[in-house]
Order: structure tokens, then sequence, then C-alpha cells
């Protein structure tokens, strides 16, 4: 079994969860982010959200997967004041939803100013709710940018045990464990950090365990797949290649599996249980009238049960 704990299936097909669920995903998480091009009201910001809580959850649950979200103010968009202060108002009416893990993913795009505002302004709502933090580090300068983020938590009083800082990569990986935080990988096809990277990764600090470093406990893949090129079944295939490379079957579980949960588990949302005794899936039901089958035949179960394989 396998989590997802940084995928935006909003952007993905139907297609995508049923590979997914095939290839063994049993729970996603995913994280508020921006379109693809800039939100210009307040009004899209609140359909989307509503759509991470309501549609985005059934639609999981239509195939099998258990659907969790992290609710944020993405970092480009914050460079726009008039509307990031609308989105600051209206994030405490989505955070403490049911199925909300953390509040994510926020940070640093280009460390503008207004970023660094509005960023701050979300670690202050995280320490008010109690909730774990999601954090996106910037693609450019990302050791300064990611070194940046976790001074600015520790500033805030937040605890690093409590947030989960992703997008990393060698240059930040080593900062990010010795610091105490939880450090995320998200895997891509051709970018970023590909899964053979990933492996020495996994690898490398699979063996500070000799040294009294177990920092593989605090490691976690995920996709981060979203509308550009990106790969759903990221974490399947990266645990395959671990196996076929010759990490044990213990490190490729912890990393691709029960160290998101672990994490996010802290959140009082996100249980094992969830999906090791599922309700059984009836493609009958109905959202706000609408279906994902568009008129095929729908599956219904009678029951279903996964036993968690050690």
């Amino acid at each position: 079994m396998f989590i997802d704990p940084h995928i935006h299936m909003s952007s993905r097909t139907t297609d995508d969860y049923q590979r997914m669920r095939e290839s063994g995903i049993v729970a996603v998480i995913e994280p508020a982010f921006w379109l693809g091009q800039p939100r210009t009201n307040i009004g899209s910001f609140q359909d989307y959200f509503s759509s991470l809580v309501g549609w985005e959850r059934f639609r999981a649950a239509q195939f099998g997967i258990k659907h969790y979200c992290t609710m944020g103010l993405n970092s480009k968009e914050a460079n726009n004041e008039a509307l990031a202060e609308q989105v600051m108002e209206l994030l405490p009416l989505y955070a403490c939803k049911e199925g909300v893990v953390a509040i994510g993913e926020i940070g640093y795009d280009d460390m503008t100013p207004a970023e660094d505002k509005y960023f701050r302004l979300q670690l202050e709502l995280a320490k008010e709710l109690d909730m774990l933090v999601m954090i996106h580090t910037p693609h450019r300068d990302k050791k300064a940018g990611t070194s940046r983020s976790m001074d600015v938590c520790i500033e805030h009083g937040l605890e690093p045990s409590k947030v989960i800082v992703d997008h990393n990569n060698e240059e930040t990986v080593e900062e990010v464990l010795k610091r105490g935080f939880w450090a995320a990988f998200t895997i891509y096809p051709h970018t970023k950090m590909g899964n053979a990277r990933m492996v020495e990764i996994v690898r490398h600090y699979g063996c500070d365990r000799e040294a009294g470093n177990d920092h593989l406990s605090r490691i976690i893949v995920d996709s981060s797949a979203d509308w550009g090129v990106s790969d759903p079944l990221a974490v399947p295939k990266t645990a395959q290649l671990m196996l076929e490379r010759g990490i044990s079957a213990a490190d490729v579980r912890a990393v691709c599996y029960q160290n998101a949960l672990s994490a996010y588990s802290q959140s009082g949302q996100i249980k094992e249980s969830h999906w090791l005794n599922p309700q059984p899936i009836d493609q009958r039901q109905m959202f706000n009238d609408n279906s994902v089958l568009r008129g095929q035949e729908p599956l219904v179960e009678s029951s279903r049960e996964y036993a968690l394989i050690e």
C-alpha cells in the first residue's frame, strides 16, 4: 500500500484515480495551489477550496481512495496583496473542515516581501489552530529559500515535527533532517527529483543508521502530479525501483507509506483505519446530483477490506 501525500487531483482524470488504486495507492493529500494562471477574485478561491473538501473527496472515494487536503494561499498568488488579504479572511472558514490535515502549501516562490508577509500570517494561523504546516520551497535558489523557510518557522514558534518541508533535493535534505523537520520529495519524470536520484537518497540516509541517525523515519516520497508534465504513479514506481536496486522492503514502506501517515496523523484527521476498514464503493451515489460515471455501469461492492502487509 502507498500514500501519495502531495498530489493535485483537481488536475487529474478519473483514469488516474483508477490506475492509482490498481497500483496500491490507498490515500492522497491534495494541497491547495495555483491554477496555472492567476485567480482574479475571491470567489475563485472559495469555489476551489470548496471543491477540495467536497467534490474531490467524493470523486476519490468513488474509486476507493481516501482523499485529504491542505488549505493555504500559495506563494505565487501572495504577491497579489489585495486578493491575498481576502484569502486570509477566507482561510479560517476552511482550515478546520473535515479532511483538512495542514495549512499549505505555503512558503516562497521569488522570496518577495509580500510572500514573506503572507507566509508568516499563515504560520500564525497554523499556530492559532494548532495545525500542521506544509512548506513549498522555491524552485530558484532552493537551498537559501529552504533554510529561510525553516528559520521563519522557528522564529514563529512552530515545532519542526509539525512542519513538512516539500520539494527537497540533494542540496537541501541534510539541513532539513538535521533540524528535525520532515523532508518530502516530489518525484517528476524529467525535472526536479527523479526516482533514480530518490533511490540514492534513501540508500545514503539508510546507511546513517550505523551512526545512530534514523533519518529515513522523516523522509517522504510524493508525486506533486498536477496539470503539467508529471506522473500520478510516481510513488509506486519509485518504490518498485527502490526494491529492484536493493533497498529493503521496510525502508520502502517507511518512505512511501508510513512516514506520511506518521506526519499527517498528527492532525487527527487521517487514520490508517480509514482505508484498512473502508466503506464499500457504491458508484450509484451522487454529489450535488452529479456522478463520475457519465451513464456507465456503476461499480457496487458488497464489502471491501484490505490487510496491512508488513
